[in-house]
């Protein structure tokens, strides 16, 4: 578009009105003063233009060739800023000492600068009269901004806008070669109008070609083929191309992947890509802790190599050991998962898993062991979903005696995060749903358990400074009676993840002679978090748990309550480290103030 000129040497530009504001020159018996006007204009383009400035931001230290220097660029600037804003017939004038900026040879500046004065005259308010983009593949199916159409404020932000939904539809439609061809531009300042065409020049339509690998990296070409699912032969569709980066990053191994079409499509109407790799790491090792007052310290970490056969594979090993200084003995897991990307296709895994862990928890002590093979299956960023069939043995000794059980079990799970942080979210949803069916062997029983974990945050005001967060979890066991189930597979309530402020699975169904877990668990939880400073939250909180000998709730349920407080502090790159202190409300619990200390939300 075209730059309109009232004095012939500056650019049309806005000005806002600020004044009192000192540069500091190298002349130390000199000090520079500045002002800026901006007559009739408003507040908020006033705000804007002085943020824009460079002239009034300046180092201390600067130079007078480098104030010269940042006072021509301020002519450009200020400029962008009104067309921006629809103003198309500016004045701005910065003079230094009475001369204009423009008018200086940067070769002969002046020894000194006292004064800098600017001044902007931004004219009339300019709207659209025609405003088009053609041509367009289907113009009913392309949602022009509609800040682009006559009668609005003109804007090059608007014809912009305007542009990139014109490329968009036609890259939507298989033109991977759209163009901006011309603009067709030009102000009437009689009556402030502008009249703006687009043309554009759609290419023809492309089909995906071949991928090409470039860059180094450990993993095989021919699994990142495999991998990637790049759809050679189909119509070009960006969200398609797309799709193949994610599925690339999905696996973890690279750090780096950019997909690159070729400057020019082959003859045939075909389109090439070049994928450029960088490898992470090959190895990572991670830790974890969390400490509170019953439970004790809980220790966790995972060793994972990225790349095990050279196909991506990820192995990951986990270890965890908790119960240490707590109330009951120390307890372990180890578990080792082999994840295979693509063997059934680019978005399905294959995954092996073996785990080993020993409970000994409040009212019940376990061994368990269990052996599966899974497929997951990425549906998109935000839904998975995965199944897995294994064989798992459990040892347990609990109020109805020492059994073991045997079980034929298989895993199905479906999880959707639509968080905007998983760190720590401000808002959005999360869900988590399982369901396990097990068939028993050898005078087990069978049945199934089902879980559900459901997450919900909501900020007040745009600043997300306060934030409601809600948790709902559910469970229940169908099939056996409650004597018939392992303890491991029943609900417990208590601790860091349900109930704050009681003791870690201190609320079970009674029976005689003691305490077993249910076949029915509600838990519910509501936190504020509201920011103190950047780094610093105070939290506030109430949770809610109940737990049945059948296999759903009721007013019946053997129930507890705790609420508390918290204070988080945001490390980057690790999340908030939070700190819950908690006190039973209600459920007849002595066991007084409980405190919490971990990284990451609560939930």
């Amino acid at each position: 578009m075209y730059l309109f000129c009232c004095p012939r040497h500056i650019l049309h530009a806005f000005l806002i009105g600020f004044c009192g504001l000192g540069i500091t020159l190298p002349d130390p018996a000199q000090a520079a003063t500045t002002s800026l006007a901006a007559p009739g204009a408003d507040e908020d383009l006033t705000e804007q233009l002085r943020s824009a400035s460079a002239v009034l931001s300046v180092p201390p230290d600067i130079d007078v060739q480098g104030l010269l220097a940042t006072a021509l660029s301020d002519y450009r600037t200020l400029v962008q800023v009104l067309y921006d804003r629809g103003y198309f017939s500016p004045e701005v004038h910065i003079r230094l000492d009475g001369r204009e900026a423009a008018s200086i040879q940067p070769l002969y500046p002046p020894r000194t600068i006292n004064t800098i004065a600017i001044t902007v005259k931004p004219g009339a308010r300019f709207t659209f009269g025609e405003a088009r983009v053609t041509p367009l593949p289907n113009p009913s199916d392309v949602e022009l901004p509609e800040s682009f159409a006559p009668g609005q404020t003109a804007s090059t932000g608007a014809i912009r806008d305007a542009s990139h939904a014109g490329l968009k539809a036609w890259r939507h439609a298989g033109h991977a070669k759209v163009a901006l061809q011309d603009q067709d531009i030009t102000a009437n300042h009689l009556q402030s109008r502008l009249n703006a065409t687009l043309h554009l020049a759609p290419g023809p339509k492309l089909r995906f070609g071949k991928l090409r690998q470039t860059g180094q990296t450990a993993v095989n070409a021919e699994a990142i083929r495999r991998i990637a699912g790049f759809p050679t032969g189909e119509v070009y569709h960006p969200d398609d191309l797309a799709k193949v980066g994610t599925r690339l990053r999905r696996t973890g191994t690279f750090s780096t992947v950019s997909l690159t079409e070729a400057p020019q499509a082959n003859p045939d109407g075909t389109l090439d890509f070049a994928a450029n790799f960088e490898d992470l790491p090959q190895r990572r090792l991670t830790f974890g802790a969390e400490l509170s007052s019953s439970d004790g310290l809980e220790l966790t970490g995972s060793w994972m190599h990225r790349n095990l056969f050279g196909n991506a594979e990820k192995l990951r090993f986990e270890m965890r050991l908790s119960g240490l200084g707590g109330s009951t003995d120390i307890d372990g897991r180890i578990a080792l998962r082999l994840d295979r990307p693509a063997t059934l296709g680019p978005d399905d895994n294959t995954y092996y898993l073996l785990e080993v862990e020993r409970l000994d928890e409040e009212h019940y002590k376990a061994t368990r062991g269990l052996g599966a093979i899974g497929v997951r299956r990425v549906f998109s960023d935000t839904l998975f979903a995965e199944g897995s069939i294994g064989f798992e043995s459990i040892l347990a000794e609990d109020v109805f005696g020492k059994r073991r059980f045997k079980f034929l079990e298989g895993n199905l799970r479906v999880e959707k995060d639509r968080r905007n942080n998983r760190v720590s979210a401000t808002s959005g949803y999360y869900m988590d749903a399982r369901v396990v069916p097990f068939i028993g062997l050898d005078g087990s029983k069978s049945g199934a358990q089902l879980k559900l974990d459901g997450r919900i945050y909501y900020s007040l005001g745009s600043s997300e400074n306060i934030v409601l967060a809600g948790r709902l979890q559910l469970g229940s066991v169908v099939g056996p009676a409650l004597s018939e189930v392992s303890p491991t597979m029943l609900f417990f309530s208590g601790g860091a993840g349900s109930v704050r402020g009681h003791e870690y699975q201190s609320l079970g169904v009674p029976v005689a002679g003691g305490t077993a877990g249910g076949k029915g668990y509600l838990a519910l939880s509501t936190e504020v978090r509201g920011k103190v400073t950047d780094k610093i939250s105070l939290v506030g909180f109430y949770d809610l748990g109940l737990v049945d000998a059948d296999s759903f709730v009721s007013n019946s349920s053997e129930r507890h309550a705790g609420a508390g407080i918290g204070l988080r502090y945001d490390v980057a790159g690790i999340g908030p480290i939070r700190l819950d202190l908690a006190y039973p409300v209600d459920g007849g619990s002595s066991d007084g103030l409980q405190f919490y200390i971990g990284i990451g939300q609560a939930f």
